[in-house]
């Protein structure tokens, strides 16, 4: 994550702030990066950080130190002193046995499909804060389009990838060559995702198809 939101009560008050490390398989994201830290703890917050939690994109435990953070040596010890647990992915199994009453979990948690987990943060008694249902003024998803964005440019690198002959494809390179016509690219809906699917396709010199039932967005 890289924006930062200052924590604290209406009152005031100074929070303690865990960042486990995360456990789900191919999650290398971190709750807080130094920088978020950093700044939490000139507002006179104290902020706990797993060791390793920031190792997957090169954030050492000297990195945390250095920005403020007292480091911890198991997420046990994370979640048994923070006040609020900044996560990036849903917690599991184990990290939701570990929540307890008045406590206060920020993180995607993306419930509907998981009704196991559901139940645990209710019997957890925790407060739990989905980043995908923190809505702005005009409506929109600040912490959920971020990641839209990346699946969005991620979707065209990924079906170019399984265009090539090597990986079973039909052996269509998406800008073409002289004398050989793009690849053909279809986009349904014109959202924050395929916006961005769109600007990556069209930036690989594909021919570019956008299909939406709102035509002030196929305008745009």
């Amino acid at each position: 994550m890289g924006s930062c939101v200052t924590f604290g009560s209406a009152d005031g008050a100074h929070m303690l702030i865990g960042v486990p490390k995360e456990t789900k398989i191919h999650e290398y994201r971190v709750g807080l990066i130094p920088g978020n830290v950093r700044e939490l703890v000139a507002h006179g917050h104290r902020v706990v950080v797993e060791s390793g939690a920031g190792g997957a994109i090169g954030m050492t435990d000297a990195h945390y130190e250095e920005a403020g953070a007292s480091i911890a040596d198991s997420p046990a010890e994370v979640f048994a002193e923070a006040e609020m647990i900044v996560k990036v992915k849903e917690p599991l199994a184990p990290e939701r046995a570990m929540l307890r009453q008045g406590q206060i979990l920020f993180t995607y948690l993306h419930l509907a499909p998981d009704p196991d987990q559901t139940e645990d943060l209710l019997d957890s008694g925790a407060t739990c804060i989905a980043y995908e249902t923190v809505t702005s003024p005009s409506g929109g998803l600040p912490l959920l389009a971020p990641m839209s964005e990346v699946a969005g440019r991620m979707s065209v690198q990924a079906g170019a990838y399984y265009l090539e002959k090597t990986h079973y494809g039909l052996g269509i390179l998406l800008g073409g060559v002289p004398g050989v016509d793009p690849g053909k690219v279809v986009v349904i809906g014109g959202g924050v995702v395929g916006t961005h699917a769109i600007h990556i396709a069209l930036g690989m010199g594909a021919d570019v198809w956008e299909l939406d039932s709102n035509i002030k967005q196929l305008n745009t």
